[in-house]
């Protein structure tokens, strides 16, 4: 269990305090919505509980230890909103063995077909992919990672109906293993799966939806 003790965050050349006293406990293997307008700060949140940003105030624990920025990027596998901005890798192969040493080829297919890209091509180019292609690629990107908690910022941004589909059946089968937090402007298309839906407004997060 990830819990978070009174987070805020006000950025250094701001005035606005983007994170007011945040409280969030995130269960094992639950799906958690996060929903704001834009610049409400959804991203901020979850850069911070990846690890990428600290917060000036409060503690985020794990299993009931307070962990570091490091500790949480090792934990956590954060999927930002259109990631194929961010792959490194020539080809789909070498974006999956960018930063491995080593990695056995069947964990690498194993972790395609959990992803549905089993029958993917490994010398493809990943801009060559569909959005929602792009989408499952980084995904499994961050599961090579083994991550407990998978982040994901916007993950059905740009895609059309059938794609965004398919982004919310591989979002339920990673439950399984993983929490999932994912933080979306589209609240209803994820109704069905998410056991706590979160409004993030003037710094604030409020449970909303039952």
């Amino acid at each position: 269990m990830l819990e978070l003790k009174n987070i805020t965050y006000q950025p250094q050349t701001g005035r606005k305090i983007i994170l007011d006293d945040v409280n969030l406990t995130i269960k094992d293997n639950e799906i958690i919505l996060i929903c704001g307008k834009s610049g409400s700060g959804k991203t901020t949140l979850i850069e911070i509980i990846s690890g990428l940003t600290d917060p000036q105030r409060g503690q985020i624990i794990w299993k009931d230890k307070v962990i570091s920025s490091r500790q949480r990027r090792w934990l956590c596998g954060l999927v930002f909103q259109f990631p194929e901005r961010f792959f490194l890798g020539a080809t789909i192969g070498k974006e999956l063995k960018f930063g491995h040493k080593s990695i056995k080829e069947i964990k690498i297919r194993n972790i395609l077909n959990k992803v549905g890209l089993s029958n993917i091509n490994l010398t493809t180019p990943p801009e060559k992919l569909s959005g929602g292609q792009q989408r499952r690629l980084a995904v499994a990107v961050q599961l090579l990672r083994n991550p407990n908690i998978i982040l994901l910022d916007e993950p059905t941004a740009g895609l059309d109906w059938s794609m965004k589909n398919d982004v919310k059946d591989l979002i339920l089968r990673l439950s399984d293993e993983n929490s999932i937090i994912v933080v979306t402007h589209e609240p209803e298309l994820f109704k069905d799966l998410t056991s706590r839906k979160f409004l993030l407004t003037t710094g604030k997060l409020k449970k909303f939806g039952g």
